[in-house]
């Protein structure tokens, strides 16, 4: 079998992520925590280092893209119907649930569409696999891997509070779910416009400054941060919400703010001719209607 077909690539992938969540739930379920998101935490971090081994046989750690989206699936459904203190009501457990598959059914899919196959690693883990063998490791492993998973880890936490603390307003969890789902369309949108851009071959290295790329610059990471915050929104529901718990989607909007977006204008104003006068006057996340 050619791994580097796309099909085979993906089958590798799908083989790698059921068998990677089989032995986490064996490790996790031989030790004894006395604080559930401990547990969740631990077995997000085992998960990781199946994928980052995975990356490592076969030398591309795209293989790690889809794990944002993936990891957490088999964490709300834990939250939802397996947690120790479950005190939210059917209706609004199977609506939050939505909510979190949705966006990650649909970010995964996209995935499945862009990336290329194994023969494809994304340019920003070539940039930062740069240096001599332990350097090259230490952030393959820490930046490219086990970081993202602590800041999806992290994000996730108000959602714990949801399923095991007593609500007091239930309109936050309609507004919040109302954030996430007007999110996922969003990217949904931004997305496809930047497809069918890209299949014109005669748009190679232009810029994409049509639809909801006229207004931001990255309409897709805007949709991915309102999800975090929305999936915060819905945790203001609970009586006792930590204060510090802001900081989950804070953090979010952090690394897309001063990280991603960077990182992806660094990459097109080389690729692409007239991309600083398009940064000029774009913003960078927000959809603004107005030039700057």
């Amino acid at each position: 079998m050619n791994i580097y077909k796309k099909e085979n690539s993906l089958f590798v992938v799908l083989i790698t992520y059921i068998l990677t969540i089989i032995l986490t739930i064996c490790i996790t379920s031989t030790i004894g925590f006395n604080n559930e998101w401990m547990m969740i935490l631990f077995a997000h971090s085992v998960a990781t280092i199946g994928i980052y081994i995975s990356s490592l046989i076969f030398n591309n750690s795209s293989m790690y893209d889809p794990f944002w989206s993936v990891a957490p699936i088999p964490i709300i459904i834990y939250l939802a119907y397996f947690s120790n203190n479950l005190v939210l009501n059917d209706l609004y457990t199977s609506l939050i649930v939505f909510v979190v598959l949705f966006w990650a059914v649909r970010l995964t899919h996209n995935w499945t569409m862009v990336w290329g196959g194994l023969k494809e690693e994304d340019f920003r883990y070539v940039d930062l696999k740069q240096g001599n063998l332990l350097k090259k490791e230490i952030v393959n492993f820490f930046g490219i891997h086990y970081i993202p998973t602590l800041q999806v880890n992290v994000s996730l936490l108000p959602l714990y509070f949801v399923f095991n603390e007593n609500i007091i307003n239930y309109n936050w969890i309609i507004i919040g779910a109302s954030i996430s789902i007007c999110a996922v369309i969003l990217q949904i949108v931004a997305d496809k416009q930047m497809r069918d851009f890209k299949k014109n071959i005669l748009n190679r290295n232009k810029i994409m400054n049509f639809g909801l790329w006229k207004y931001s610059r990255h309409p897709n990471y805007l949709g991915e941060v309102m999800f975090w915050i929305g999936l915060y929104v819905i945790a203001l529901s609970v009586e006792s919400l930590p204060f510090w718990l802001f900081l989950a989607p804070l953090s979010m909007l952090v690394l897309f703010v001063f990280i991603s977006c960077p990182m992806m204008d660094e990459r097109s104003l080389k690729k692409r001719p007239g991309y600083k006068e398009y940064m000029d006057k774009t913003s960078q996340l927000l959809i603004l209607p107005f030039s700057r």
